[in-house]
This record gives C-alpha cells, structure tokens and sequence, in this order.
C-alpha cells in the first residue's frame, strides 16, 4: 500500500508537469490562428502564474479543511477541466479565462503534494518526485507536436492532455481510501489545527531567509532556461539549431540529475546535496562566462547548470518539516512555492529588460549573482536552525 501510493503521487506530478510546456510547443500556432500577437502568450503564463501563486497561499487552509489526497484530487481536475477548456477555445478571451481553473489547480497539487512527500517519505523520494516532474514536461511537446503534424491541431493537443489528466483525476479519487489509511490519525488531528495566517508563517524564524533562497533559486532555474538560445545566438554566435538543442539539454540535465540525486539524497543529506548543487550550478554559469573563442564551455556549462539545480529545489522542500517543524511544514511550503512562482514569473522578464540596455552578454552574471544570493541565504538558515534544534542532514 505504501509503494503503491508513492506511484500514485509520482504520476500526479507527472501531470503536473505535462501542460506546463505546452504553450510554448503551441504558440507560433495559437497565435496566428487566433489572430493575436507572438507577445500574448505572457499575458496567459501571467494569469495562470498569478492562479498558482494564490492557491498555494490557500494550501495550508485547504489542506487542513479537506485533507491532502482529496485537494490534489480536485486539483487535478481542475487543471484537466481547463485543458479540455483550451482545446474547445476559438479565442484568446476564452484562453484567458481557462487560464484561471488552471493556474488555482497547479497550485495547490504542487503544495499539497511536496508537503505530503516531505513529511511521510526520505528524500531520495523527493528528489525522484521532482524528476517525474520534468519527464511530464518533456513529454508533453512530443504529444503536441505529434497533435499538430497529423491536423489535430493544437486543440487536439490539449484534449489529449486533457484527457489524460481525466484517467489521472479518477485513479485519485478512487485512491482516496489509500490516503486515509497512510496518514492515520496523525492528519486528521493536524487538520483540526487552525491554518496558519500569512503573518504568522513570516514570523516562523528562518522563514524569510528561505523564502529569499526559493526566490533566487527560482529566478536561477527560469531564466537559465528561458534566455539559453538567445544568449549562445546573439553573444557568442551559435548557430540556432545548436542554440536549441543546447538550450534544451538544461532541462534534460535537470530531470536526470534529480534521478541520480534520489540514489544518493539519503545518504548526502539535503543540506550537503543543496550546497554540492549550488555549487555545482555556479561552475557551469562560470564555464558559461569564459571568455574564449572556443564555444564548447558556454555549450557544457549549461549542461552542468542544469545538473547543479536539480537536486536544490527538491531538498528545500524536504528540509522543511524539519526546519520549521511537522506542524507549520504545510503553511511554510505553501508560501515557498508562491516565493518560487514568483521569482519564475518577473525574474526572466526583468533580465530581458535589462539585457536591452546592457547587452545579454550578462547573462551568465545576473545568474550567478543569484546563485550566490541564493547560498548565502541557505548557509544563514542553516547555522539559525542548528542553535534553535538539533537538525539530521
């Protein structure tokens, strides 16, 4: 019962991550076919950023009210109602309106399920859940792309998706039972509790300093990602196939350092594997900046870049409980994970704005000013946590 559950939570998070890299396989079609600029599809990641955000706040209140297996239930319908939503749009209005469920539904799976796993299973199985993540984020443009080359369009896309995370929503429910069993009375007693309220989470000591770490890692992790081809294109001459397929290879190293991590986050300890990861991912952003006519260590870099990330965001999130305690762990994820989403959201953006006036040749270094942000914090929490309790690595 207990594995069996743990392949349940995985294939959620692979649905979680299915329909997050769609509209970007589907946009140069979306766009044309619904007659609105390339520049709209941020208009549409806002609102489905600003929905995530908020139901991550609400995780904890949710949570506690209606318990973890049932929130990531609805979630999950939530988010395949408003896949099917897309797939029957003929407007960018009606986009914008699914955006909405879709956002709210992302949200609260994503909390619920990383406070659920931190606190009833080892890290190795926290690092494996944020892998399952990226396979379902790779996967998904194949689906889409497959869609678009055999006339289903970019609808049929969506609906495949969507249906999808229908056959997801009932293995949920009817897994429900499962839930009751493995939390005991242990839940049922902490969703008695009151929900935290945002002013009593900022006050938990340390929080903040994780708050800003989640922040910096996020803002790392997105933009790293999200301005890879046009920095090798414009700054260092790249062709853009190359570009691309570099670009994506972050990614790729994201999702299998997260695989191999899980064979050795036991054993490491999350605040050993978190420093290792930073530290890892600020060699690649270095090897990036080598300012050298030879293109291979900006190419290997952002692949060591993507192997330094992966294990950070997952072993945060499991250092939580123990941090800042079982009983707040809801609340303080619930809060790291809007941190997170914000930080993806303006961060990217704002380096854009700045490369326009600065160069993109800075591109390396607004990442690695992060990075550093981003361990200092860490290395200020940890040394506050281990006078305040005795911590297991």
């Amino acid at each position: 019962m207990y594995s069996f559950l743990i392949v349940i939570i995985y294939l959620a998070f692979i649905g979680l991550g299915l329909p997050d890299s769609m509209i970007g396989s589907a946009w140069p079609v979306m766009h044309v076919e619904l007659s609105v600029p390339v520049s709209y599809a941020g208009i549409i990641t806002m609102i489905i950023s600003g929905g995530t955000i908020v139901s991550s706040l609400l995780s904890d209140r949710l949570t506690k009210k209606l318990g973890t297996g049932l929130v990531t239930a609805i979630s999950v319908l939530m988010t395949a109602v408003a896949l099917l939503g897309f797939s029957f749009s003929d407007s960018f209005i009606l986009l914008c309106l699914w955006a909405i469920p879709f956002g709210l539904g992302a949200g609260a799976v994503d909390a619920a399920l990383n406070n659920y796993v931190a606190l009833h299973y080892s890290s190795r199985f926290m690092s494996w859940l944020h892998c399952f993540w990226g396979v379902g984020a790779a996967v998904s443009p194949y689906i889409m792309g497959y869609c678009l080359l055999s006339n289903a369009g970019w609808q049929g896309g969506y609906r495949s998706v969507g249906t999808i995370q229908v056959v997801l929503t009932a293995i949920l429910f009817l897994s429900l039972p499962m839930w009751k069993k493995r939390v005991g009375t242990q839940e049922i007693k902490k969703n008695a509790e009151r929900p935290k309220r945002l002013t009593e989470v900022f006050r938990i000591k340390g929080v903040p300093y994780v708050l800003g770490a989640f922040f910096a890692y996020s803002t790392v992790e997105s933009t790293a990602g999200l301005w890879a081809s046009s920095y090798l294109v414009q700054y260092r001459g790249i062709d853009v196939e190359t570009a691309a397929r570099f670009a994506s290879l972050f990614y790729l190293g994201i999702t299998f350092g997260r695989f191999l991590s899980g064979f050795v986050a036991d054993r490491l300890g999350d605040k050993r594997l978190i420093r290792i990861g930073i530290i890892t991912a600020l060699i690649g952003v270095l090897c990036i900046a080598i300012p050298v006519q030879v293109q291979a260590p900006a190419l290997i870099g952002l692949m060591i870049v993507g192997l330094g990330c992966a294990p950070v965001y997952p072993s945060i999130i499991h250092s939580t409980p123990s941090h800042f305690g079982k009983e707040n762990s809801q609340a303080v994820i619930g809060v790291q994970m809007a941190s997170a989403y914000v930080g993806t959201t303006f961060m990217p953006p704002l380096f854009g704005l700045l490369a326009s006036h600065i160069g993109i040749g800075w591109y390396p270094w607004y990442m690695f000013l992060f990075g550093i942000l981003m361990l200092v914090l860490l290395e200020v929490l940890n040394k506050m946590v281990a006078k305040m309790l005795p911590v297991k690595e």
